[in-house]
């Protein structure tokens, strides 16, 4: 899914802090207003795009109107035609289903609204851009983790929710990195599943499924931090956790002590303000009128979109550091 015709990596610096959501007044008089559409407020890593989202907007002059999703994906593109409705100058959107978003973006560039997918893609869709991490890297770092920690033994794979375009090509990356050693016989992977919404309560009793089952587990491959906790969990009932090794990724504080700890294997840093900013900078640039300089395309199925990646950072017990260091945590948050 993640090929590009040239492709480099961009980091952003950004200042620190916090932001709370700004309410954006009327489009076209004034400062612009950028809908900003995200997932589920109860978790973590969506309340840290806000805010440095919002951050980056008021710099630059930008007003933001932040919607949540809370799991609702019908509700979500219900919200994105309120801000059709509303005349905001664009909508960058974290889509919960970004396969229902067609006739939806469709009615924003009817009426001149540039569209931004936020972090992952929105599928069949006349998109401006596209501004994520590489996620196909996030894939493979995840994947070779856990091999390093058991390049032998039987293997359970756990995604994310089906509908989100970067579980899918986590799926993909794990696959491609397992299939020689699935040929040389050393790994045997028993099973694979999605979890619906990134549940971690759905992890947890996929798990208990999978033991319920009788199968010998030496190694899970799950695709956030989220489901990795729930499987975790389940791994300490039976005495198997920090034995077998769980990928993850967003650098959750919970997750981030779990490595520490030794019962998670990594984590990754994705550069969350990097990410925001250079999110809100581009969304402005296009509704400005101004050229864009973009690292690549990606087909979404109605066209090649132009994209920035970010390169993401693995996390493990060694480099925790970097995380005080860049002011996401604190020592006293992680206890080292």
């Amino acid at each position: 899914m993640n090929h590009f015709f040239k492709r480099r990596t961009l980091l952003l610096g950004g200042a620190a802090g916090l932001a709370q959501a700004v309410l954006g007044g009327c489009s076209r008089k004034g400062p612009p207003t950028i809908g900003l559409m995200l997932d589920n407020m109860s978790i973590e890593r969506w309340l840290r795009d806000r805010d440095y989202f919002v951050e980056a907007a008021k710099k630059i002059g930008v007003e933001v109107a932040v919607k949540w999703a809370n799991g609702d994906e019908n509700g979500q593109v219900k919200q994105f035609l309120e801000l059709v409705d509303r005349k905001v100058d664009a909508i960058v959107v974290l889509p919960l289903n970004g396969k229902l978003f067609k006739d939806a973006v469709a009615k924003a560039k009817a009426a001149s609204i540039k569209v931004v997918a936020y972090d992952r893609i929105i599928f069949d869709a006349d998109i401006d851009a596209y501004i994520s991490v590489d996620n196909a890297e996030i894939g493979r770092m995840q994947v070779n983790s856990v091999i390093k920690a058991a390049p032998k033994g039987n293997y359970f794979l756990l995604g994310g929710a089906n509908t989100d375009g970067n579980a899918l090509v986590y799926r993909e990356e794990h696959l491609k990195a397992l299939q020689p050693l699935v040929d040389k016989g050393d790994v045997k992977i028993v099973g694979m599943e999605w979890v619906t919404d990134w549940d971690p309560a759905v992890a947890s009793d996929i798990m208990i499924q999978v033991f319920e089952k009788h199968l010998q587990i030496d190694a899970v491959v799950a695709s956030n931090d989220g489901t990795a906790g729930g499987v975790i969990e389940v791994l300490k009932t039976r005495a198997l956790a920090g034995k077998v090794p769980v990928s993850g990724q967003d650098c959750d504080l919970d997750a981030c002590k779990r490595v520490l700890k030794g019962t998670q294997t990594m984590t990754v840093y994705k550069h969350l303000k990097d990410l925001a900013t250079l999110a809100a900078d581009t969304t402005l640039a296009l509704v400005s009128g101004k050229e864009v300089k973009y690292e690549g395309q990606l087909p979404n199925g109605f066209k090649k979109v132009d994209t920035k990646l970010l390169k993401p950072t693995l996390i493990t017990k060694e480099n925790m550091d970097l995380l005080v260091k860049e002011g996401m945590y604190t020592r006293e948050q992680l206890g080292i």
